[in-house]
């Protein structure tokens, strides 16, 4: 693309006055650097993307509420993970992490392992326990 065609669409960045760096060509055909302030289908993609990551955080939480589900499912939404990755975090086998989900096994965690998952959703293990019932 060349340097004069880059989108200065309105998006989410320029609320912030940021802009994203992007490569576009100079009046040579040079590959040069320019600032962009948002491209609009980029801007529709990701305030879908946003919607549906704050979709699935509304339903966690509710979950959560109707015990479905333990509180593992909502922190792990909130901090856009999934079990692969969150299993990865607290160095438990998926299985195990899986098993966590359930809200009667999640009564019985011990604080070691509750540690675990309060460090890699960076709360406390209070806050993992009771922050939705409130």
């Amino acid at each position: 693309m060349e340097k004069d065609k880059v989108p200065q669409d309105k998006s989410n960045l320029t609320k912030n006055n940021v802009k994203e760096l992007l490569y576009a060509t100079d009046e040579n055909g040079n590959y040069t650097t320019t600032l962009s302030t948002g491209w609009e289908p980029k801007t529709i993609a990701l305030s879908n993307s946003i919607e549906e990551i704050n979709e699935r955080i509304a339903e966690a939480r509710q979950q959560v509420l109707n015990g479905e589900v333990s509180p593992i499912v909502y922190f792990m939404e909130v901090n856009k993970m999934d079990l692969t990755i969150l299993s990865s975090y607290v160095g438990l086998w998926k299985w195990r992490v899986k098993r966590h989900f359930k809200p009667s096994v999640f009564a019985k965690l011990n604080d070691k392992v509750l540690k675990k998952y309060a460090d890699t959703f960076e709360i406390s293990i209070e806050e993992l326990k009771n922050s939705i019932t409130k």
